[in-house]
């Protein structure tokens, strides 16, 4: 299975703060609709792509999330600055001399992050680090009537960070924004072409989340209505591959296949579905990487808890400096994913999701 690195670039490109997925939910849509039997948007914005099996059940939902972390305006002030509000996870460090876009109504505009110069700080300043309080977005503007009348800001206004993908010095590390969770969907889709050729059982749903980062809120409302007697979730994984980063921490690495998370903050993973992807990772020779967190939280959380609960499992992709600018992925850890994946779908047959979920 190999995707595309034109549809990878397309996904991370595209501009999609939480709340604001609407480019990307287009994206989505325009490719799993040739893919499916029926797509839907429920009441907030996730996007369900239905493709019927040879039997109905089991109901299989796959799902991965849209948005990605960015800042929404909070007020220009008189001097034509915009002052924000986190959409998301950032590290204030993360935000520190970054270009962003301001999306409005009048269209996108760019701004950088501006911040009181080292020069005229003291040195407890200067080693203090900079706080988010005092940041704000440059736009050029010669006032605040500059800023609302000819560029259109105001608030409310989504912001997103402005990173381009590229194939980083011609290699297989693939650097872009937003790979939380646009590799996800990316797999998603393979997955969902994958079973074109070879049909599964059951009913699988292919849900495209929106909300992740600010409280797993499209995977709530999308879960009631797919209602899953099992569930996958693909998410980005915690690369500690780098300087800094200790193997006590995360445990992924790129390059060296996708993951499993056993352990993070909102969820465990039901037992015998964890055993099931470490069985069709080794009988196809998929390495599969186990990751162990102390936090973290993701959308099976709540497909887990729907209704009266559904065994759930998240497989993950690593990456590099996640909730920033620049993340790093590796082409075959993406390829490998979508693999398994697929080959765990083609699994869930009625007597295999029973015996999975029966305690």
């Amino acid at each position: 299975m190999t995707i595309t690195n034109e549809l990878l670039e397309e996904l991370t490109n595209a501009y999609g703060p939480s709340g604001f997925e609407g480019p990307v939910r287009d994206i989505m849509r325009r490719e799993l609709e040739p893919l499916s039997d029926h797509v839907e948007a429920d009441g907030i914005g996730s996007l369900i792509a239905r493709k019927d099996g040879t039997g109905g059940s089991p109901r299989i939902m796959i799902a991965a999330h849209m948005d990605e972390v960015g800042l929404m305006v909070k007020r220009v002030t008189d001097g034509g600055y915009v002052k924000f509000q986190a959409l998301g996870g950032w590290l204030d460090s993360a935000l520190v001399g970054q270009r962003f876009v301001i999306l409005t109504s009048k269209g996108p505009i760019q701004a950088i992050t501006g911040m009181k110069t080292v020069h005229v700080m003291t040195p407890e300043a200067r080693s203090a680090g900079f706080k988010r309080d005092g940041m704000f977005l440059d736009v050029g503007a010669d006032d605040k009537e500059d800023a609302v009348s000819r560029l259109g800001i105001r608030p409310g206004d989504p912001i997103a960070p402005d990173s381009k993908f590229e194939a980083l010095n011609g290699s297989d590390y693939l650097l872009g924004k937003a790979w939380d969770d646009r590799i996800g969907l990316a797999i998603m889709i393979e997955v969902m072409r994958s079973i074109q050729e070879s049909p599964i059982q059951g009913t699988l749903f292919a849900v495209s989340t929106v909300q992740e980062e600010v409280g797993l809120r499209g995977a709530k409302t999308s879960s009631f209505l797919v209602n899953p007697d099992i569930g996958i979730n693909i998410e980005s994984g915690v690369a500690a591959d780098y300087p800094g980063i200790t193997q006590d921490e995360a445990q992924e690495r790129l390059g060296n296949g996708p993951g499993i998370f056993l352990h993070d903050t909102t969820m465990l993973p039901n037992l015998k579905l964890r055993d099931l992807v470490i069985d069709v990772s080794e009988e196809n020779n998929i390495p599969l990487q186990f990751e162990v967190l102390a936090g973290y939280g993701e959308d099976g959380a709540e497909m887990q808890r729907a209704f009266g609960g559904a065994p759930v499992v998240n497989i993950s992709v690593p990456v590099r400096y996640l909730h920033t600018h620049n993340g790093i992925i590796h082409r075959r850890d993406i390829d490998q994913a979508a693999q398994l994946v697929a080959r765990l779908v083609q699994r869930l047959d009625h007597d295999t999701v029973n015996r999975i979920a029966r305690f």
